[in-house]
């Protein structure tokens, strides 16, 4: 489903209920990330879409788009297949996965996940070209840990640790070819 679509029935659900934004939003959101929800600039998490349900006393598949609508539902097939991925720890798949669509903050958290673990894997290693990928791995990783809801401190903080670990080897591996 496109963004602006979801965020149509989203708005349309609360002016249904004849509730403001503010109003819909409590503490669980921001109203400027309502607005944007609802303009089509910003899609919601599953936790949001659950919450926002719950508050509009609607039920999830009302957001879903009809029969006729021309564009497929969310793709929570590829969201539920790299989640299971993730699971049997094929991080390469995880890390591929194209996140263009309506659970990109989700599957931007299971890729940040998964480049830590790769990163971790590679550290193990003595060979230059290895500690050149764990420190790829680790930098994607914090970058990706710090994007969407849910952005995630503990695995920014472990990649940075393993990035600064890496780099040191990787230096110290190189002084010592001179």
């Amino acid at each position: 489903m496109e963004k602006n679509t979801l965020g149509k029935r989203i708005k349309e659900a609360r002016l249904a209920k004849k509730m403001t934004q503010s109003e819909v939003v409590g503490d669980f959101i921001t109203r400027n990330m309502l607005s944007q929800i609802e303009s089509g600039s910003a899609t919601p998490s599953v936790k949001t879409l659950e919450y926002l349900c719950k508050v509009l006393e609607i039920e999830p598949n009302a957001l879903l788009p009809d029969e006729n609508d021309s564009k497929n539902a969310p793709d929570a097939e590829g969201y539920i297949s790299i989640r299971t991925e993730f699971i049997n720890k094929n991080y390469k798949a995880v890390i591929e996965y194209d996140a263009d669509d309506e659970f990109s903050d989700e599957i931007c958290a299971l890729k940040a996940k998964a480049c830590l673990m790769m990163a971790r894997e590679y550290s193990g290693s003595d060979s230059a070209t290895d500690l050149q990928k764990a420190l790829d791995l680790a930098k994607q990783a914090s970058e990706l840990s710090k994007r969407g809801v849910f952005a995630d401190e503990s695995v920014k903080s472990k990649a940075d640790e393993l990035l600064k670990a890496n780099a040191k080897r990787l230096s110290d591996y190189y002084r010592s070819l001179l």
